[in-house]
């Protein structure tokens, strides 16, 4: 994996020609034309980098894009990797390592969530608090990566602090509310039952989803600052009594992305 890693983070540099990226970000279904918007734009396709990973998803177009916005310099992943197509933990979250390499300090994670607290609407964008990984692995089980960080790297500040309580400030002063809560990781690829999302409540989650986890465990095992954000697609199983679809899921996020787009510029310009 280390080999990987720097085998990647080399061609990546090569491609970059000197740019040095500050703040990374891993866009979430319906997120992928953000990166589309990055002034003085370079793309460059995951089949492309010697030991990258390629993502299977429809809607992720297994891309990075590296260009500015807001006066930051951005590393965007449009795609993810997740547990559920077959990759290891260990696999999915190799972007982020790269993403150190590169010089990265602060990571914008989003994603597409389920609603299990029901005083939250559809559509509505929920800033991360704390996650619960319900995946069953870690992206640090097996030897350590010594030179990313610890053996045992402390987890109780996972989504930085001090960042998510200016961006509550700016969006406010936007008319821009975001709802706060903690993400639950279910593997995927199936939805969640309405037992399993009973369950989630009671432990103290507020959505749910199949990615973001693995990313944020390594960012922090790595020093890296974290936000995360959730767009509320739907409400979970059992929550409406209704059936859950994909489509669903992206005509929501669709429907709000003009308002989550402002929030990550928002979040851009309070990022150290």
């Amino acid at each position: 994996m280390i080999n990987r890693i720097n085998e990647s983070t080399e061609y990546i540099k090569n491609e970059l020609k000197g740019i040095k990226p500050d703040v990374g970000m891993i866009l979430g279904s319906g997120l992928g034309d953000y990166a589309d918007n990055l002034e003085e734009a370079i793309t460059i396709p995951y089949r492309n980098i010697p030991g990258f990973l390629v993502s299977t998803v429809d809607g992720h177009k297994g891309q990075f894009v590296v260009g500015k916005r807001a006066g930051k310099t951005i590393i965007a992943m449009q795609g993810r990797f997740h547990f559920y197509e077959g990759y290891t933990q260990l696999e999915v979250s190799m972007p982020v390592r790269v993403m150190k390499n590169l010089g990265v300090k602060t990571i914008i994670v989003t994603n597409a969530a389920g609603g299990v607290n029901t005083s939250f609407a559809e559509g509505a964008l929920m800033l991360i608090t704390d996650h619960i990984n319900y995946s069953g692995g870690n992206p640090l089980i097996g030897p350590n990566l010594d030179d990313f960080g610890l053996r045992f790297p402390d987890m109780t500040q996972i989504y930085t602090p001090h960042l998510r309580k200016k961006l509550i400030d700016v969006a406010k002063s936007e008319n821009i509310d975001l709802v706060e809560g903690v993400y639950m990781m279910f593997t995927g690829p199936s939805y969640e039952t309405p037992a399993e999302i009973r369950m989630a409540r009671i432990v103290g989650a507020d959505a749910v989803g199949m990615s973001t986890v693995p990313e944020t465990i390594v960012a922090a095992h790595t020093g890296i600052q974290i936000l995360g954000i959730s767009c509320i697609t739907n409400m979970a199983a059992g929550v409406l009594d209704a059936p859950l679809n994909h489509l669903e899921v992206m005509e929501t996020a669709n429907r709000v992305k003009s308002t989550f787009v402002k929030v990550l510029d928002l979040a851009l310009t309070i990022v150290d």
